[in-house]
């Protein structure tokens, strides 16, 4: 891991070496693989000489991830140009490292973002869940599940009129579907994980459709739904889909809130709606009826301590 000290002294090599330079970006693109998830990297705000851009740089630790991984990683990377994805602004390597030069979400972490911000209604999570689903949507036209969808990989940047824009980021688990018997494993916790990847069954698009109803549920109420006190515990309680709206949580929770996510937990697959379904579903539109409108403040009350929590766990 590298300290700001350091970061700032790479950033200066990198912008002052020649093209002729064998080591320099432009003439060794091959070995410039990046975008590993936070038990790999560390992420540094950092600003970058060439566009006078402040960016995010995030360094991999060579001795921690595998390099064909990192390189498949970055294939999908450079093929992706989304406005609700972090896009990729360069790379470089250290004898150390892998790094990437990464658009910065001037606002945070999506949890972050709704706890300063505050006044959370249902509307604001269905703008917040459409940028998301249409991130997922354009991946998933392109047969690539994210398999990782979770709040810690949400982002937000406001747009020059300072509206708020919902990006996907971390694409270390991500892959190209290219049959229908891809099975993935299991990595870190399983609370945002689908049945199938617990089980180690065939994943597909709409795995992540299972992730973003988990997402859902916590936003709405600032709870987790299955969340327990092991790891084994917790899958179990996905494969069981042992989960509930208690009363305390989703007090003024609309019905139409609560039927969405059941739409997404849903154990089989195939009965999970694809992306561009989710996006036409009533209650994403932006034309919410009023009585929804107020319906989070559980949510909102909850989610300063969840969003500790987390924080204490896993950034990046």
């Amino acid at each position: 891991y590298l300290n700001k000290r350091s970061l700032v002294v790479i950033i200066l090599r990198l912008h002052t070496k020649s093209d002729n330079d064998p080591a320099s970006v432009q003439s060794k693109p091959t070995n410039l693989f990046l975008f590993i998830r936070g038990r790999f990297s560390v992420v540094k705000r950092c600003d970058h000489r060439g566009t006078k851009r402040t960016v995010a740089v995030k360094q991999v630790n060579k001795k921690l991830m595998r390099r064909d991984r990192v390189t498949q990683e970055l294939n999908l990377l450079q093929r992706l140009q989304h406005p609700c994805i972090v896009s990729l602004m360069d790379t470089y390597e250290t004898p150390s490292s892998y790094a990437l030069v990464l658009e910065m979400a001037d606002q945070g972490r999506l949890l972050d973002y709704i706890v300063s911000w505050g006044n959370l209604t249902e509307e604001k999570v269905a703008c917040y869940l459409r940028n998301v689903l249409e991130a997922l949507h354009y991946l998933h036209n392109c047969r690539i599940v994210h398999l990782d969808v979770k709040p810690e990989n949400l982002l937000v940047a406001h747009t020059a009129s300072g509206q708020p824009t919902v990006k996907l980021i971390d694409f270390g688990d991500a892959v190209q579907l290219n049959s229908a018997h891809y099975v993935h494993p299991l990595l870190g916790s399983p609370e945002f994980a689908s049945p199938e990847l617990v089980l180690g069954e065939p994943v597909s698009l709409t795995s992540d459709l299972w992730s973003l109803g988990v997402v859902t549920y916590v936003l709405l109420s600032g709870a987790s739904p299955f969340l327990d006190e092991s790891a084994e515990e917790t899958c179990l309680n996905i494969c069981r889909l042992d989960f509930s709206f208690p009363r305390d949580y989703f007090q003024g929770v609309s019905q139409a809130a609560r039927d969405f996510v059941c739409l997404l937990l849903r154990t089989d697959p195939g009965r999970r709606p694809p992306a561009g379904l989710c996006l036409q579903e009533p209650w994403l539109q932006a034309g919410l009826e009023s009585d929804a409108n107020g319906a989070s403040d559980s949510a909102e009350s909850k989610l300063p301590s969840l969003t500790l929590l987390r924080r204490s766990t896993d950034i990046f």
